[in-house]
């Protein structure tokens, strides 16, 4: 238990003290949290969501962000299909919701995205293909 503050100190001071006394003795080495600030100063009324969407996992983007992310996705994946029949359908796929957002634009940000070529894309599918080591059995180029 903490001694008793005396009469006639300044309660600033007799604190102070206390702290500079505990510092020396080295409480306050270690502890969690150390070197953050104690109070953010700027307050979130929506800090709990954001906890709990990041927690769960959850991200909410606009539908035209969101869509920029599939599209960019998509095209990893059709580089990286194990089949030409696959890389084609992923960019087949994407490119209908690009063209949908395209015409019916919903609010938000632009998409700033537009269909890929998918001659191209595959065409770059078989050169990364061929430059990581083959193209596989004879006839996967097609399926």
């Amino acid at each position: 238990m903490t001694e008793r503050k005396p009469p006639g100190v300044p309660f600033d001071s007799w604190v102070d003290k206390q702290i500079r006394d505990a510092q020396g003795r080295g409480e306050f080495e270690g502890l969690p949290g150390a070197g953050a600030p104690l109070l953010d100063s700027t307050y979130d009324e929506l800090w709990w969501v954001k906890r709990k969407m990041a927690r769960e996992g959850l991200a909410c983007l606009p539908p035209a962000l969101a869509l920029r992310k599939e599209a960019e996705d998509a095209l990893a994946a059709a580089y990286a299909a194990p089949s030409e029949r696959i890389a084609r359908k992923l960019i087949e796929d994407v490119n209908v919701k690009i063209r949908d957002m395209m015409f019916k634009p919903p609010p938000g940000p632009p998409l700033g995205k537009k269909p890929y070529d998918v001659e191209e894309v595959v065409r770059e599918w078989r050169q990364r293909r061929a430059a990581a080591g083959g193209t596989g059995p004879a006839g996967s180029a097609a399926q």
